[in-house]
């Protein structure tokens, strides 16, 4: 199995299935290619909450502001997943996701052959690289060894010398004199297509409450969208496990005014700081 993430729309994406098929049959799955353009950070966050659902696979992301440049080009392998993806970050989120151990994380440069478009390294570099990672593994292998070995063993690979990292910031957080999360300094990670403006607050920090102020306005806390009037604004906890920032039947983005990056305050209801 190969999984294809990247920020190209279409028709790019057919071009490198292309690639790929001339190498391999294996089954292709789209995981999306409507990402923020040039955006290897939304990329990396979402990798990080799809790509565990996933059985052992080889995932092929190509979010790369960078092509043509010197930065390096990438084959991660996180336990028995393998990550295809230029050395910018996006996939080492994942990578802690899919291995649970940084021990079964490790690194290798891919031998860039000519010729290769200086624009489409998607086609060019990462398709063909991920055809020939899955056609090196054993199908259906969940040994991580056999995967590790399996790549060792690639004439085109070779360790990489300190790639690229991505860390997600921590959110900073305030208590009260009996320890209770009073307020928490977050940040936006990402917005998804409706709007939803998803933070890197944890949800046990939100969860249970039933206001809180977000960036100074009273807010309900509520686990369903239905649980307010279409068009007015919540905080709610995704299926990622983290607080958003969201409207019913409605785009929170707006509603909130937040992008990704952007600073956002959450505080108890019965806290005045």
């Amino acid at each position: 199995m190969i999984t294809l993430t990247s920020d190209f729309g279409s028709p790019y994406p057919a071009a490198m299935k292309g690639v790929i098929r001339r190498h391999t049959d294996a089954e292709l799955i789209d995981v999306a290619h409507d990402l923020p353009r040039g955006d290897p950070r939304a990329a990396a966050f979402w990798l990080r909450f799809v790509l565990p659902e996933f059985p052992p696979a080889v995932h092929c992301a190509v979010v790369d502001p960078g092509v043509g440049t010197g930065r390096d080009a990438l084959v991660v392998r996180a336990g028995s997943h393998a990550i295809v993806a230029p050395d910018n970050g996006l996939a080492m989120p994942a990578a802690r996701a899919l291995a649970g151990d940084e021990a079964e994380i490790e690194a290798w440069s891919i031998a860039v052959g000519t010729p290769a478009s200086e624009t489409f390294h998607g086609r060019d570099v990462f398709a063909p690289a991920a055809a020939r990672v899955r056609e090196s593994i054993d199908e259906g292998s969940t040994d991580s060894e056999t995967v590790a070995d399996a790549l060792a063993a690639m004439d085109d690979l070779s360790p990489a010398s300190d790639p690229v990292d991505l860390v997600f910031p921590e959110p900073s957080v305030e208590r009260d004199e009996t320890g209770d999360v009073a307020a928490v300094d977050g940040e936006v990670l990402a917005i998804d297509r409706f709007g939803n403006v998803i933070t890197n607050v944890p949800g046990a920090m939100v969860r249970g409450r039933d206001w809180i102020r977000v960036d100074g306005d009273l807010t309900p806390v509520a686990e369903t969208f239905g649980a307010v009037e279409p068009g007015e604004r919540l905080v709610t906890v995704g299926s990622h496990g983290y607080a958003e920032c969201d409207v019913n039947d409605g785009r929170g983005d707006g509603a909130f005014d937040l992008r990704p990056g952007d600073a956002v305050r959450f505080v108890a209801d019965n806290v005045s700081l």
